[in-house]
């Protein structure tokens, strides 16, 4: 069921001020991305700590995306814009190693490798169906706005999201399905 989305106001408005506008990125700009992850989280239902977190998922850097918004002595700034729960999501999605992390992130008890500090931990079971969900929606957006990436990177990204179907919500594994068997 889709809920409000989040009130970005601080966040969107320190997107802004670092150049988040300015920045090219598959289908249009990097706050354009971003908005649209946080529109999809919304309309899958999740709750405003993680639409938020949607929003700044790219404050860090990510393993796929090194640009930096922010370095991370400032994680203070982000957090007095979004909430330490939203600021705490964002950093787990920038600090994970993909290649590391992706193929255990279903299990319960799978290590997650922090990029950033070269340590693993195990994340809660609510933070791992938070970092999958955020992952399917960045995911998808780049497949439906970049024809080229779905069709590069569709299979293997169908194949991660059947793996952690059980992290995700009912839409979007509908939504994974949709977008990347085609």
């Amino acid at each position: 069921m889709p809920v409000s989305p989040a009130t970005p106001g601080p966040a969107l408005a320190l997107l802004r001020e670092l150049g988040a506008a300015d920045i090219a990125h598959p289908g249009g700009t990097l706050l354009a991305h971003l908005q649209r992850v946080q529109r999809q989280l919304a309309a899958w239902g999740a709750r405003p700590a993680l639409q938020l977190a949607g929003l700044c998922h790219a404050f860090y850097g990510t393993d796929g995306f090194p640009g930096a918004l922010l370095p991370l002595d400032r994680r203070g700034e982000l957090a007095a814009a979004t909430g330490p729960e939203a600021e705490s999501l964002v950093y787990l999605y920038a600090s994970c190693d993909r290649r590391a992390t992706y193929p255990t992130l279903a299990d319960t008890d799978g290590p997650f490798h922090d990029r950033f500090t070269g340590l693993s931990h195990t994340p809660q079971p609510q933070s791992r169906r938070d970092f999958a969900e955020l992952s399917a929606a960045n995911e998808l957006d780049l497949a439906r706005t970049d024809p080229a990436f779905r069709d590069r990177w569709g299979p293997e990204l169908l194949s991660l999201f059947t793996r952690v179907r059980p992290l995700l919500s009912q839409p979007a594994w509908s939504d994974c399905q949709e977008v990347l068997a085609a």
